[in-house]
């Protein structure tokens, strides 16, 4: 199950928007991280028409430990990072919308519409999402981020259905298995502190990306043991 998650949205309109395009793409649980507006009112409920008043009115008022129950944090950012920036390191829409066919609660985030969201926001993602646009101007509002990501991965919604059946591994086994890298990495030599975090940081945006199943942690998991 996918939750399209706002955080710290400010003005009214655009969550209304954001449940249209919801509406749209057969989306069903829109999350409000510490809203700065009211989601219920005119300029809302205007914007969220026909059965998108349905998920505006069912939308979920939050603050950021609930971010804690989702298998998946996936972040949504105009600001392309490079391969040695591994926190911004992007995937596109439709890169995107090839992994997210699994059966595990996965929460993908939005962040404000002046700043996005912040470095701390993104490191607690598994990995991002960047939308490509045009240099001269690249970002892109809110909803209509969220009309463009929800329809790459509607698209192939349907199309494939090998993956109903198969076991994907969870917010429990990728911690369990992300504590273990931990602790081969601590009892290696790096020259710096900071290299030593790289590659934990490395590890987590590899293993969020892949989007392993059970079977193929458990195989790391058993090269991980062959090693300490």
């Amino acid at each position: 199950m996918i939750s399209v998650i706002l955080i710290e949205p400010e003005h009214s309109s655009n969550v209304g928007a954001v449940a249209r395009a919801m509406a749209n793409f057969d989306f069903a649980e829109l999350v409000l991280i510490n809203p700065k507006c009211n989601h219920l009112d005119k300029d809302a409920i205007l914007r969220a028409k026909h059965s998108a008043l349905k998920i505006l009115k069912n939308a979920k008022v939050k603050d950021f430990s609930y971010l804690k129950q989702f298998d998946y944090l996936i972040g949504t950012t105009a600001k392309i990072g490079t391969d040695y920036n591994i926190p911004r390191s992007p995937l596109s829409p439709e890169e995107l919308a090839d992994k997210v066919k699994i059966n595990k609660k996965i929460g993908l985030i939005f962040g404000r519409e002046g700043i996005g969201l912040r470095n701390r926001e993104i490191e607690i993602c598994d990995f991002i999402v960047t939308i490509p646009t045009s240099k001269n101007y690249e970002t892109m509002n809110v909803s209509h981020a969220a009309a463009i990501v929800l329809y790459e991965i509607y698209k192939k919604r349907g199309s494939d259905r090998v993956k109903e059946k198969i076991l994907f591994a969870g917010k429990r086994e990728k911690e369990a298995f992300l504590k273990n890298v931990s602790k081969v990495l601590d009892k290696m030599e790096f020259s710096t502190k900071e290299k030593k975090q790289t590659q934990k940081t490395l590890w987590k945006r590899m293993i969020g990306k892949a989007m392993l199943t059970k079977r193929e942690l458990n195989a790391l998991f058993g090269f991980l043991k062959k090693i300490k």
